[in-house]
């Protein structure tokens, strides 16, 4: 699930059971200014509502179809639960207009417990998914901690790899130097060889030079 979609649907939880409570606290005050702020700060609570709706509708749609569909679903919940919400500040903002007589006073307690109770089971509700958007929060961090530490054990033995490369790559560069170094005494060693053949060749040719010298010397005297 997308994270941003995730700390959206936090954010509107939260918010949820928040306006519920002030919405059960402002329906039971008596009528007069403290209850038209609050009145007016459920408003304003609602208006926060709808743009964090808004804001989850477009992250949902930006989806891929697979978590799309399933996040539009848990939407429209989110939206159905708004409404109720907004007719509830309505009614009490209806109330609130007027001064009841003793039928609607009688009528408004009793539609007043009856919220209550409709508000009591919609904030179990929302709290129950708050709840369940907070596991699976806990979740993703949980398994995104789980990748960071695989990452890092994979960076530890990319890194012992590279070291184990780099030695490597300093012992051959040792073996070339080696090579580089045998190659030239066994050159030097070849023109040495070289250089003893001709110069006992020019000795065994003196010396038979000087055999024949000596052999025809004689043969002549």
């Amino acid at each position: 699930m997308s994270e941003i979609y995730e700390g959206y649907e936090r954010q509107y939880c939260e918010l949820s059971v928040n306006l519920s409570r002030k919405c059960n606290s402002a329906a039971s005050l008596p009528d007069g200014e403290k209850k038209k702020q609050e009145v007016k700060e459920l408003q304003a609570g609602l208006d926060d509502a709808d743009v964090l709706i808004r804001k989850m509708d477009l992250e949902a749609r930006s989806l891929q179809p697979s978590l799309k569909a399933s996040l539009l679903a848990k939407l429209r919940e989110h939206k159905s639960d708004l409404n109720k919400l907004k007719r509830e500040v309505k009614k009490l903002t209806l109330l609130n207009s007027s001064q009841p007589s003793d039928e609607d006073l009688e009528s408004g307690m009793a539609g007043a417990h009856t919220a209550s109770a409709n508000e009591r089971d919609r904030l179990a509700t929302t709290t129950e998914r708050l709840n369940q958007s907070t596991d699976r929060l806990t979740e993703s961090r949980r398994a995104a901690l789980e990748t960071e530490q695989l990452g890092v054990s994979i960076l530890e033995d990319l890194h012992q790899q590279r070291e184990t490369l780099l030695h490597s790559h300093k012992k051959l560069s040792d073996v070339d130097s080696a090579i580089d170094k045998s190659k030239k005494v066994l050159t030097s060693m070849s023109r040495r060889i070289s250089r003893n053949k001709w110069i006992v060749g020019s000795v065994v040719a003196a010396l038979i030079f000087a055999i024949i010298l000596v052999l025809y010397l004689k043969i002549v005297h």
